[in-house]
């Protein structure tokens, strides 16, 4: 256990021998041909065009591993050592592409760039520890196409994704991104924003307690944002109406509804009530202008309606808790 925490388990780079790292590099080019596939699989429905892109550079990875074996044949014979990245001493890894593809397009473009250069260094230093003539310009042959034009995605990006095709996959990411973060962060943000005003403010007037008010607030803030965050999670799975993850969106409601309520009752941990209240209401109003800002901005909604919807709403709500707290 403690020889494999501390990596003695595996092969220090340096140690390898020349057939050795022509098996690595195979065994390398294998792995990152199924993960190019494996993004443009999870392209091809939403990003046709950068699928087409992944699904060329996959074809480059199988010509340089066929090369490989090639070179290993002539070499070394039909037996090729089973090495893989995971058995080599600080060699780069992978994540699988179940870590990135969530994470959106750009994501996976960054991902392919990291995944070229570190292959470029990959046979630079090969090279250097190879003496066979024909296997050290092969490795360096390979180097110079990873590292041709800077990147391999974006020399295919040139050729494949024209400004519509990237305008129209920008749109469709963003669109994504509103329906699974933005929409339900603005439902919760506004929920506990607005809802807890008449707790908290009707709280403070009637106990002009700042403590109480606190404890009020933050309860309402937190079992708002539980309640909100299991109701947006559980009443969509988003396969159908293609909102994303609802754990993603669970996360993102429940956390903004718990940051709505907490904004404005953080200031009554100040002592002093009036201080505290003055604060709190200063909060509210900033409060529910981002709001308007976010709906204006992300859901395109005319200022004169996010206003209306939500300053004067707030508005509204805040006067009620005060005139139930001085009942």
């Amino acid at each position: 256990m403690i020889s494999r925490f501390f990596g003695a388990s595996k092969r220090s780079f340096d140690s390898l021998s020349e057939q050795e790292i022509l098996a690595l590099a195979i065994s390398s080019e294998e792995d990152d041909g199924r993960i190019y596939r494996a993004y443009a699989d999870g392209l091809r429905d939403d990003y046709p065009a950068s699928a087409k892109v992944f699904d060329e550079m996959a074809e480059e990875e199988d010509e340089h591993r066929r090369r490989l074996i090639e070179t290993h044949r002539k070499r070394f014979g039909e037996t090729i050592p089973l090495i893989r990245r995971e058995h080599v001493r600080g060699y780069y890894e992978r994540k699988p592409d179940w870590l990135v593809r969530p994470l959106g397009i750009e994501k996976v473009r960054e991902m392919a760039e990291q995944m070229e250069a570190q292959a470029h260094r990959f046979y630079l230093e090969a090279a250097k520890r190879t003496s066979d003539a024909s296997t050290r310009k092969l490795l360096g042959d390979l180097a110079a196409a990873e590292k041709a034009h800077e990147s391999l995605a974006q020399r295919l990006g040139l050729k494949h994704l024209d400004e519509d095709a990237k305008a129209q996959e920008d749109d469709t990411e963003r669109r994504q991104f509103i329906l699974t973060y933005v929409q339900p962060g603005l439902a919760g943000l506004m929920d506990g924003s607005v809802s807890t005003l008449a707790p908290i403010f009707a709280t403070a007037f009637a106990t002009q307690d700042t403590w109480t008010t606190f404890l009020v607030g933050l309860s309402a803030s937190v079992g708002a944002g539980i309640s909100m965050g299991f109701t947006e999670a559980a009443h969509d799975d988003g396969k159908i109406s293609g909102r994303g993850s609802p754990i993603k969106r669970g996360f993102a409601s429940g956390i903004m509804t718990a940051i709505g309520g907490l904004g404005h009752a953080l200031p009554y941990l100040i002592p002093e009530f009036w201080t505290a209240t003055i604060t709190a209401s200063a909060i509210v109003f900033l409060e529910l202008w981002v709001i308007a800002w976010i709906q204006n901005h992300w859901m395109e909604t005319p200022w004169s309606r996010a206003i209306f919807q939500v300053v004067l709403g707030g508005a509204l709500v805040f006067a009620a808790g005060m005139l139930i707290g001085n009942a």
